[in-house]
């Protein structure tokens, strides 16, 4: 029966790393060789189809989401673990609360972002808009990575630390902190993946223009979402090919950085 299952597990790690070269190798043969300098521009026609300006609204939106919704979810995480009691009612309420949201569709953030945002607050389509749903989106992602991190931290350390005499915050910001952070970067990495591929949520609060922002209230697309129109349009089907290989270059960027600091605070707990 061990060498069944052993083998399973062989045979599902194969087809897992077989698909994801596959469609590795798929997005950068098909979108490699027509990426084009005039796809950089810096102002969007219908000639240049330029990415440029989805760029810096993608930058845009990952800053201000997470700006938002990392002090929320680390500061709740937080609480639930450290300060909540372990019989607190209200404790299972939000964490049902949580995970539930964590598999609620874009597309339903969407739809209550637009009500919310656009049509209520009357902030119209606009990159606030978009920023307020999309961190709304990652929260319950951010406070259950969090949570999860701070429970992983033995309460042995907890219990020596008050035993030398050191308080609550002295405990948690020298003890637990640094050992949990490469659980609450993980969530944060899982957040900026749901925010760089997102199109639904942001189709209905940021919109679809495809000019720069020039403030908070400006109408804008995301890269993903910029793929999606150009593949939905059937116009540009090359250059949203190409759109693919950038966006795929920036979300190996941005996972490779925040591990990088996840390995960084890992090395500074073992010294």
């Amino acid at each position: 029966m061990s060498k069944v299952l052993r083998g399973f597990t062989y045979l599902s790690a194969a087809i897992t790393f077989t698909s994801l070269i596959w469609i590795i190798g798929y997005v950068l043969v098909s979108g490699i060789p027509h990426l084009s300098p005039e796809l950089f521009s810096w102002h969007y026609t219908t000639d240049n189809v330029s990415m440029m300006p989805s760029i810096i609204t993608t930058l845009y939106v990952i800053g201000g989401s997470l700006l938002i919704a990392i002090p929320f979810g680390v500061f709740a995480g937080f609480y639930l673990v450290e300060y909540a009691g372990k019989n607190n009612k209200w404790v299972e309420v939000v964490r049902i609360a949580t995970d539930t949201l964590t598999g609620v569709p874009s597309i339903v953030f969407g739809l209550f972002g637009m009500l919310a945002f656009v049509t209520a607050a009357k902030l119209q389509y606009s990159l606030i808009s978009g920023i307020l749903t999309m961190a709304i989106m990652v929260l319950p992602l951010i406070i259950r990575n969090t949570e999860e991190a701070l429970m992983s931290v033995k309460d042995t350390l907890r219990q020596a630390s008050f035993g030398l005499g050191a308080g609550k915050l002295r405990t948690i910001f020298k003890i637990v902190l640094p050992i949990a952070m490469p659980g609450i970067l993980s969530g944060i990495i899982l957040a900026i993946g749901r925010i760089v591929g997102e199109t639904a949520a942001l189709m209905y609060t940021l919109g679809t223009s495809t000019s720069l922002p020039n403030s908070i209230f400006s109408s804008g697309r995301t890269l993903a979402l910029h793929m999606y129109v150009l593949s939905s349009e059937g116009l540009h089907r090359d250059q949203a090919n190409a759109t693919g290989v950038i966006l795929l270059l920036v979300v190996l960027i941005v996972n490779g950085l925040s591990t990088w600091l996840s390995q960084q605070f890992t090395k500074g707990e073992n010294k």
